[in-house]
């Protein structure tokens, strides 16, 4: 895997699922203790970086009022509006502090929905780069990475998806989509094998946020 043609995408590290108090953590925080998905996402990321790879964080942000939606949302579009998640300027729509983006790092703008291509420039930049492969993790595991992933491999990227870097609500819906749907369009492996394809080593770069969130 040639680290300076991969980008490490990052579908929604905010506050409001990352962190104690965000709007939707507490529908997430089994499953991202459970893995410690959050501190190996951050081993991940660091690592990552150092090898050259292009790191790219997909936030999904609304106005107050999500004029950006329908009058009547469902689904999983309507859980978001209900709680009040992810409003533009806020704590919780903000990416959790240890995963600040460096300089560098590219943020897309512009996610409204599930799928971080449908309403952004992601597809352009990733090809501006000569990006081949594409790896993800984030929230939540049977939305917005699986869309993302479905989409990638349409488009004809080397998709991976970071199966202990991502985070779905029950234990049930983590392992129908990582073990079933995942290996479907994608190659699906843990952060150490990521690591171990870029040539990175795996130890010691969790310490200080191991159980982060618990």
């Amino acid at each position: 895997m040639d680290p300076k043609k991969t980008a490490l995408v990052l579908i929604e590290y905010q506050n409001d699922f990352t962190s104690e108090g965000g709007t939707l953590h507490g529908a997430v925080k089994d499953v991202m203790d459970k893995s410690n998905m959050l501190a190996n996402t951050v081993e991940t990321v660091t690592k990552a970086r150092e090898a050259g790879c292009t790191i790219v964080y997909a936030p999904i942000t609304f106005k107050e009022g999500y004029k950006e939606l329908s009058d009547e949302p469902y689904g999983i579009l309507k859980g978001v509006v209900d709680s009040k998640s992810f409003i533009q300027g806020s704590w919780g729509a903000a990416i959790v502090d240890v995963l600040k983006p460096q300089p560098g790092d590219i943020i897309i703008e512009g996610k409204r929905g599930l799928c971080g291509f449908a309403s952004t420039n992601l597809d352009f930049i990733l090809r501006s780069r000569g990006i081949e492969t594409m790896a993800l993790g984030g929230f939540l595991t049977n939305c917005c990475v699986e869309s993302t992933m479905r989409t990638g491999y349409e488009k004809g990227y080397n998709v991976i998806t970071l199966k202990d870097c991502t985070a779905a609500m029950s234990d049930e819906e983590q392992k129908l989509a990582t073990e079933k749907n995942y290996p479907m369009f994608s190659r699906p492996m843990n952060h150490n094998e990521f690591l171990k394809e870029l040539g990175g080593q795996t130890r010691g770069a969790t310490a200080g946020v191991k159980g982060y969130g618990s």
